[in-house]
């Protein structure tokens, strides 16, 4: 039973690091993935937030450069206050909204249902954005104005309704304000980190008392799938745009959310 266990946690950890910096919902796939494998691992969602941590870890490794330069730079560039600025602007309204609706999103809006609604439409909404897509001004995540990531916050709020995904509402959101696909997509890796660590630790803080033992393993295996499986499709993401659009991602939401949807009502 407890092989059986680790086997899940290992495949959700991959789900996670596939899906958590692709515009296609990572909360919604390990939703649908652990209800479709019944996956009976630590309570109260901290397995699902805990691995996402992995995620985190996985941009600040291939991004520590950068972050180092732009923190080493802070007392005497003007550049690297206004990125940061940016940045403590772009998670302002996911902090604000996730401490005001935190308790309904979690028990109201977790359901697999409101996936699969979600994933269709935003995959419509991407398709639409990439047929309504201004000409790009921005060329560098490090130059998106303070006003600029106050607005991709908050659309980075949307992605607190499970299924929308914060990568796709961020990216999209930041081609839609005028940023290169390569910029909206670094922009939305940086954006992460101050978001994702936030949630993380507030719910790993507030399910502290259901966490067992055996739990720790179980988290520790997928947090470093997780890892490992998102270092690899960030720098996998950034060669794909090169040459591509995001079009693929939004028929790929449809199609899964359809027949999810059939899954579901044969289910009941």
């Amino acid at each position: 039973m407890f092989d059986s266990l680790l086997a899940q946690a290992v495949l959700l950890g991959i789900v996670e690091g596939l899906t958590e910096f692709l515009p296609v919902s990572s909360t919604g796939h390990l939703i649908l993935v652990g209800w479709l494998l019944g996956f009976n691992g630590p309570p109260g969602k901290v397995f699902e937030v805990a691995i996402q941590l992995g995620a985190i870890v996985a941009v600040c490794i291939l991004y520590f450069r950068r972050l180092w330069r732009v923190a080493a730079a802070l007392p005497t560039s003007a550049a690297a206050r206004r990125f940061t600025l940016a940045l403590l602007l772009g998670f302002l309204p996911a902090m604000v909204l996730g401490a005001l609706f935190h308790s309904f999103i979690k028990g109201v809006l977790f359901s697999p249902w409101v996936v699969v609604t979600s994933l269709v439409l935003g995959g419509i909404a991407i398709l639409v954005i990439e047929r309504l897509r201004p000409v790009p001004r921005i060329g560098r995540a490090e130059d998106t104005p303070p006003a600029t990531a106050l607005a991709v916050g908050f659309c980075q709020a949307l992605a607190m309704i499970p299924g929308v995904s914060r990568s796709g509402a961020t990216i999209l959101g930041g081609v839609l304000l005028g940023l290169e696909r390569r910029a909206a997509a670094e922009f939305s890796f940086f954006l992460a980190i101050p978001t994702m660590l936030a949630a993380t630790v507030y719910d790993l803080y507030k399910n502290r008392a259901l966490l067992a033992s055996d739990d720790l393993l179980l988290i520790a295996v997928g947090f470093v799938t997780a890892m490992v499986t998102a270092m690899i499709v960030v720098e996998g993401l950034l060669r794909w745009l090169q040459r591509h659009t995001f079009e693929v991602f939004g028929w790929y939401r449809i199609v899964v959310g359809l027949v999810m949807a059939l899954v579901l009502l044969r289910a009941d």
